[in-house]
């Protein structure tokens, strides 16, 4: 696992309700950040149960800037600069059932590629944290085949939730609109 020797302070925990009969994640939220906020409309609980993260467990995302960012990607996966999402399964000896795992998002760094894409930073943020958790229940892009699988689900996870695809740019959402008004 992960850790640094910055405080966090830990702004919300989720309670864990029943859903359809299987016990539901336990999300806790650190902000290690004063860089940006959170945007308006933010339902983490419901963006990682949507992933498919169950099983009573306890989920910890952290919203770290970009000093954090930075030196956990490049201590872990040995990326150079800040990444959006960093996934950390649970550690070794850890029961799988009471954590699920860690996700690390870089919060301005969602709010700028948000920008760079023309998309909500609550969409974008509600993107990264269903890959997060995609991430950790085994799913990968490290080949062609595999990624067009996770985005796949990705796709169909977000458009339960009510956002479009993010893959899809803006430019080609506003074509795909104006030729659905043609046709109607």
């Amino acid at each position: 696992m992960w850790r640094t020797s910055r405080t966090a302070r830990t702004v919300a925990v989720a309670p864990a309700p029943k859903i359809r009969s299987r016990r539901a994640v336990r999300v806790v939220l650190q902000v290690a950040t004063r860089a940006a906020r959170l945007p308006r409309g933010t339902d983490l609980q419901a963006w990682v149960e949507a992933a498919g993260a169950a099983g009573g467990g306890e989920l910890t995302v952290r919203l770290v800037g970009w000093p954090e960012s930075r030196r956990l990607n490049e201590r872990f996966r040995r990326g150079k600069g800040a990444t959006n999402v960093l996934a950390f399964p649970p550690g070794a000896g850890q029961k799988a059932t009471a954590e699920l795992g860690d996700l690390v998002i870089c919060l301005p760094l969602v709010y700028r590629e948000a920008t760079e894409q023309g998309k909500p930073p609550l969409q974008h943020l509600a993107h990264l944290v269903v890959h997060g958790v995609l991430h950790l229940r085994g799913f990968d892009h490290e080949c062609a085949a595999s990624a067009r699988r996770m985005e796949r689900i990705e796709v169909k996870v977000l458009a339960r939730l009510g956002f479009p695809d993010p893959y899809r740019t803006e430019a080609q959402r506003r074509v795909d609109a104006a030729g659905s008004r043609r046709r109607a």
